[in-house]
């Protein structure tokens, strides 16, 4: 099983899903977009990709002209039914890929908040075996409509588009469950900076929200990641 991984952004990590690939004995080939990294012409060679999240937008092609070859690159892994797997910016450029409309700001969540499956979750692949109801780690400004053949697979108040499938196997979330609680920690301190000027009370509240919601999420998490590998 190869698969290949896009990073689009500085400190992002694959947390559980990195658990569930290395459970699986998958073969990692890490591209540091980002950074000047090529990407793969297509998808040969590859059973599946993973786009992780990042600070920019997903209409951000002029800071970031590697953009458009990401989208290309992502309809040729669907079109060779090979599974997809897009994380917070990730799933926006998923949506972006397949005539979604992307909205850039007015949809901040930051911490852990409680997301709600959809009728369709029931039955699908990934997210059947869920809770109809889990907190979750959540870390954006940005939202998204979903594409004309999408399946919206769960939603909160905040934000109606957390989840959503396209054909069998390309999937996008919104929201952080490959955060586990180790990996929040370690991002509010790589980030501490950032989110102080954003959410000055983070620091204070980390604690008590990790003690409320941590053990809940991460099962969530690593069940997600697992059923997500599976399609593979």
């Amino acid at each position: 099983m190869r698969v290949l991984v896009v990073h689009n952004y500085d400190n992002t990590m694959l947390g559980q899903v990195g658990v569930a690939l290395a459970e699986a004995g998958a073969d990692l080939d890490v591209r540091r977009a980002h950074e000047g990294d090529p990407l793969p012409k297509d998808s040969a060679g590859y059973d599946a990709m993973v786009l992780m999240g990042g600070g920019q937008n997903a209409l951000a092609d002029s800071e970031y002209p590697y953009f458009p070859d990401l989208l290309d690159l992502t309809r040729d892994f669907a079109s060779k039914d090979r599974s997809v797997l897009g994380i917070c910016l990730g799933s926006q450029l998923v949506a972006r890929a397949f005539g979604g409309s992307n909205q850039v700001g007015g949809a901040t969540e930051f911490g852990w908040h409680r997301v709600s499956l959809e009728p369709a979750a029931k039955d699908d692949p990934v997210l059947a075996e869920l809770p109809d109801s889990f907190p979750i780690f959540e870390w954006h400004d940005d939202t998204f409509a979903l594409p004309e053949d999408a399946v919206r697979l769960a939603g909160n108040p905040a934000v109606r588009n957390q989840a959503f499938r396209i054909g069998r196997a390309v999937y996008g979330f919104q929201f952080h469950f490959e955060a586990n609680r180790p990996l929040v920690l370690d991002w509010s301190t790589s980030f501490a900076d950032t989110i102080a000027e954003r959410h000055p009370d983070w620091a204070d509240r980390l604690d008590d929200e990790m003690a409320r919601n941590g053990a809940d999420a991460d099962a969530a998490g690593i069940a997600i990641a697992r059923a997500w590998v599976a399609t593979i």
